[in-house]
């Protein structure tokens, strides 16, 4: 172990904001040989890095921006793990003034994709690299091996690449970390990646719930439910957890740590972003968006409390076999997660084709085996639907998907009927189901919608019969003439 108290010493890459995850991927470049020169607004968390973690390799201890860029070598290359936001356009601002043309500065933050557009453009026009890199890990993922979306300049990529690949996450050899594409193109894709995310904790906490609730289950039954789950299809870093938690006991209460834990989900707004994106290019993403609302509606806990009480019907009946309703959840959950996962690479293409970016979603795949929060055997499944075909229209229809949905279909609608004569909700599973219904529906109702729209706003439709565009003259004749 090395630590260098001057910017004497040249290092291959340069961490500011030394927060848990700035802290554990500077050691994680250690631990793989690099020097790595270390800043922090605040000197004592750079000081209380090396005395903790000093003999993870070699560092070099900075106070002042200035010393900081000195440390580096030529191109210097600078990973920036701050708050998202006017934060780092701060960090960005004073780097960029103290760095030279060729100089390359990476945002590991959760940055929203159009601000990483902005900022790679501005700093392009000053002579500077600037990629904007997803990291999913969580803090064992960036000590360990995060997976890591870059995008921005493929030149840029040629420089920072190697480091990254070393650090990332491996599986079966290949690294989880591969170039994106364009400017916002990593922090894109790592928007989408949450909010798959969101929508795959929402299934599980809905099939965590039917167990509880329909079945009568208690905590520690429900995590033996999903160790057993976590050994099939499912296996996943997010099932696997789940069945962790659930086996938590409170140490003040002697309770299940689930049952102690107060019902409201809070979140930082990634989920949100990409509901937002959704609309905008016009994707629908009805998982992910539940997910974020039901997270929502967890949170509105004085409306939620008003509300307690209010009749729920009489249709319910609880399931009367119990291992079969079991093997219907994992199946629903199996099929939902088809669906927020088609959903999600649905709109990385939407975006890529909106930005030229040409994402290659089978990569996305095969960097998302391992290291991110979404890491899953499922993967795999999913990179090789799209190695078969790259132009795939839907996830849902490359011939795993659509056997493993057709296989779960009947389970799958009586989850949702079930639930919803008990009277538990269940967003993400029904929304899902509707869906891959509408998807698969020979004719939707939007037949009407476009009548109703011609007759209020005279915003025509079209013909299933001939081309063109039509309008009937609702306030007149009736009669019908071409737009």
């Amino acid at each position: 172990m090395t630590v260098e108290h001057t910017a004497t010493a040249q290092a291959q890459i340069g961490v500011t904001g030394l927060a848990v995850m700035g802290s554990n991927i500077a050691r994680n470049f250690a631990r793989h040989g690099y020097t790595v020169a270390l800043h922090n607004r605040s000197i004592g968390k750079t000081d209380a890095l090396l005395a903790e973690h000093g003999t993870d390799g070699n560092f070099v201890r900075t106070e002042t921006i200035e010393e900081f860029v000195a440390a580096l070598e030529k191109p210097r290359r600078v990973l920036i793990m701050v708050k998202a936001g006017d934060a780092t356009d701060a960090v960005i601002e004073e780097l960029a003034s103290a760095m030279e043309p060729g100089d390359i500065i990476i945002d590991g933050g959760n940055a929203l994709y159009t601000d990483t557009i902005r900022r790679e453009a501005a700093l392009r026009d000053r002579g500077l690299h600037f990629i904007g890199a997803g990291i999913s890990g969580g803090e064992e993922g960036a000590l360990n091996g995060p997976s890591i979306m870059p995008g921005g300049p493929a030149e840029s990529y040629s420089a920072v690449g190697p480091l990254l690949e070393t650090v990332a996450a491996h599986v079966d050899g290949t690294p989880c970390c591969t170039h994106i594409g364009p400017d916002g193109a990593g922090h894109f894709v790592k928007m989408v990646h949450n909010g798959i995310e969101y929508a795959d904790m929402q299934l599980i906490g809905e099939a965590y719930q039917l167990l509880r609730d329909a079945l009568g289950h208690d905590a520690a039954a429900i995590a033996d439910v999903f160790s057993e789950w976590n050994t099939g299809t499912l296996e996943s870093y997010l099932i696997e957890i789940t069945a962790e938690v659930l086996r938590q006991t409170d140490a003040e209460t002697g309770k299940p740590l689930v049952d102690v834990i107060v019902d409201a989900a809070e979140q930082k707004g990634t989920g949100r972003w990409t509901v937002k994106s959704a609309l905008d290019l016009g994707v629908p993403v009805t998982g992910i968006a539940e997910a974020v609302f039901a997270r929502a509606l967890s949170g509105s806990r004085d409306q939620r409390a008003a509300a307690r009480g209010l009749t729920g019907g009489t249709l319910g009946a609880a399931p009367t076999d119990a291992a079969q309703f079991t093997e219907d959840i994992r199946a629903a959950l199996y099929a939902s997660k088809i669906v927020a996962y088609a959903q999600g690479f649905d709109q990385i293409a939407a975006g890529s084709a909106e930005y030229g970016w040409n994402v290659d979603r089978a990569a996305l795949a095969t960097i998302w085996r391992g290291g991110c929060i979404i890491r899953a055997q499922f993967l795999n499944r999913i990179k090789e639907a799209y190695d078969a075909d790259p132009d795939l229209p839907s996830l849902i229809l490359a011939p795993y998907f659509r056997d493993a949905i057709e296989a779960g279909i009947d389970s799958w609608r009586r989850v949702v009927v079930t639930a919803t004569t008990l009277g538990i909700p269940i967003p993400a599973f029904a929304s899902s189901l509707s869906y891959y219904d509408g998807l698969r529906a020979e004719r939707l109702p939007a037949a009407l919608t476009q009548g109703q729209r011609d007759y209020f706003g005279a915003h025509t439709y079209e013909r299933i019969d001939k081309p063109g565009k039509y309008h009937t003259l609702w306030s007149g004749d009736h009669s019908e003439v071409s737009a």
